[in-house]
């Protein structure tokens, strides 16, 4: 292992987790909340390049450092989360700037958004924490 393929996936971590937890924390509390609501729109324009860049070093970094079973689980684990990027960039993302451009951003979001935007939010953390756990595995086997 060296030091810069691990320096990239730390790297990885640092940004792409950061931003999750930061848009995590936004969107729950605009779960119920017309402040919280309006902020979680625009965080979210810088959140999401962040998370990309997160995700995009990680897999360097993965594909540096990782052989055998240890990538095919961390490519899993990316695969998920370009999965529910995806979905967050083209489908959540459209919609929320939509409410923005209407002038409906501080309007909480209906019952169903949120629920998807839940399940997408327990998928990210189980997939970046999952991501670490692999990491710290690594170095300690």
């Amino acid at each position: 292992m060296t030091f810069l393929a691990l320096f990239i996936l730390i790297a990885g971590f640092i940004i792409g987790l950061g931003a999750v937890t930061v848009i995590d924390i936004h969107g729950f509390l605009g779960r119920k909340s017309s402040y919280w609501s309006e902020a979680t729109t625009r965080t979210h324009k810088v959140t999401k390049p962040l998370i990309w860049v997160g995700i995009s070093l990680v897999l360097i970094g993965s594909l540096l450092i990782y052989s055998d079973e240890l990538l095919v689980g961390q490519l899993a684990i990316i695969a998920l989360l370009v999965l529910n990027g995806l979905f967050l960039s083209f489908r959540v993302s459209p919609y929320l700037l939509e409410q923005e451009r209407l002038g409906k951003a501080t309007e909480v979001l209906p019952a169903s958004w949120q629920r998807k935007i839940m399940v997408s939010m327990i998928m990210s953390d189980i997939g970046w924490w999952g991501s670490v756990a692999i990491l710290c595995y690594h170095l300690t086997s």
